[in-house]
């Protein structure tokens, strides 16, 4: 059965791109516009990996990501933040919120692809 990935990004054009690379691949994707709608999405059904934009309305990223490690069945799921943002504080702050991995955006399909597969076992 194909892994099912959450992309959370208030950007639509963004989550076509990030959708249409990883259904390519093979997985299915489920859509979501912020943090928020990104739990309520995981709530209602389980996901193998989150990939999350950091600078949302609503809920950030990273305010997600705290959100997603308190529900037990999400605590070890690989998350990666895919922003614009690169400044080492940010990656720190993500980190600490128990981000899995960082890619800056624009990204390449197959940077996404390989990063994807390294951590979704």
């Amino acid at each position: 059965m194909a892994k099912t990935i959450l992309t959370a990004d208030d950007s639509a054009s963004m989550r076509q791109m990030v959708t249409f690379t990883l259904k390519g691949a093979g997985y299915e994707v489920v859509e979501a516009v912020d943090g928020k709608d990104g739990l309520s999405m995981i709530s209602q059904s389980k996901v193998d990996m989150i990939i999350t934009d950091l600078n949302m309305p609503n809920m950030d990223g990273i305010e997600m990501i705290r959100n997603v490690r308190t529900m037990p069945q999400y605590k070890f799921i690989p998350i990666i933040l895919l922003t614009t943002e690169s400044q080492d504080g940010k990656k720190k702050e993500g980190k600490a919120a128990g981000a899995t991995g960082w890619i800056t955006k624009p990204f390449k399909p197959e940077q996404l692809l390989a990063v994807v597969k390294k951590v979704l076992k």
